[in-house]
């Protein structure tokens, strides 16, 4: 499980994580979700151990990282794809990694298998793709077997069948009971993989909900299709509905539910094609929610 208590971290006078907390639960992709410049690299930075914080606690399976003797065994990361040496061969890459931790080098040879880079495991980094080196990069979270695996933007590079891959892997691994957090700004990802969602904005907690209930607290009415739509809509105006016109000659209505649309249609004789709820996208719901905490918004022209 990751535990973030109260985390504030401070670059001089900038404050990048501002009293953050939050959990990921094993058996969940939980999406780590906000604007550029929200605090989101730099909280996974300081659960890895690579900045310290300036207060609070972010804490893995109940301990700091960097108390962990042989972190690998229970954490699994990709926070940059373009943090290896590009002289260095993808096994010989794993490799180290593997010795560091313990681990044996045919554990190496397994997860370069399962990434799809066994083909090229003894060319050099340096010739690979950003598509490649994002799997290179996951084959390594993926060395120590671990409970707890952090990605931040996991399928930058990626063509679609990678992105598809990448997409089933997380479920797959929190299916097996491990803790997912992934950092992404892919809402059309996030909306199909993700269960839950922590959304920061300012270094600050924004929303911990999940998929589902971020889309429908932003929900869009109800679409009523009918043979006799300016009839129908007068009956639910006057019921206190909000009735506008939509595409295809149907109705969105606020304000009233499903029953309450077909229990007015009934009682006044009008017959019903189709009733449907419409929650928001991912998309919309993020945007609205984020709307005052982007820092960086370009003007239309």
């Amino acid at each position: 499980m990751i535990e973030v208590r109260e985390l504030t971290k401070r670059y001089g006078r900038t404050v990048a994580v501002d009293g953050l907390s939050f959990q990921v639960r094993p058996g969940t992709v939980t999406g780590f979700l906000g604007p550029n410049g929200a605090g989101k690299s730099t909280t996974m930075r300081v659960l890895l151990g690579l900045d310290a914080p300036s207060s609070g606690e972010a804490l893995v399976n109940g301990g700091r990282y960097t108390a962990l003797r042989r972190p690998l065994h229970e954490v699994g990361a990709l926070l940059d794809a373009g943090a290896v040496h590009g002289g260095r061969r993808a096994f010989d890459h794993l490799g180290w990694l593997a010795r560091s931790n313990g681990i044996g080098t045919k554990r190496a040879a397994q997860v370069l298998e399962q990434v799809g880079l066994a083909g090229v495991a003894r060319k050099r980094v340096g010739g690979f793709s950003l598509g490649m080196r994002q799997r290179l990069g996951i084959a390594a979270a993926l060395l120590g077997d671990p409970g707890v695996l952090m990605f931040d933007e996991p399928v930058n590079g990626l063509d679609p069948d990678g992105v598809r891959w990448i997409r089933g892997l997380m479920r797959a691994l929190a299916a097996d009971g491990r803790t997912v957090l992934v950092s992404s700004h892919l809402m059309s990802e996030m909306e199909l993989t993700a269960d839950r969602l922590v959304v920061i904005g300012h270094g600050r907690l924004i929303a911990d909900t999940s998929v589902r209930e971020l889309t429908d607290r932003f929900a869009r009415g109800v679409l009523v299709r009918s043979p006799r739509p300016e009839e129908l809509a007068g009956v639910l105006a006057a019921a206190g509905g909000t009735v506008e016109a939509a595409p295809g000659g149907a109705l969105s209505v606020a304000g009233l539910d499903v029953a309450e649309i077909g229990d007015r249609a009934a009682a006044h004789g009008i017959p019903l094609y189709e009733v449907t709820p419409r929650s928001a996208s991912l998309e919309e719901a993020y945007m609205e929610l984020t709307a005052g905490s982007t820092q960086f918004g370009a003007v239309a022209s």
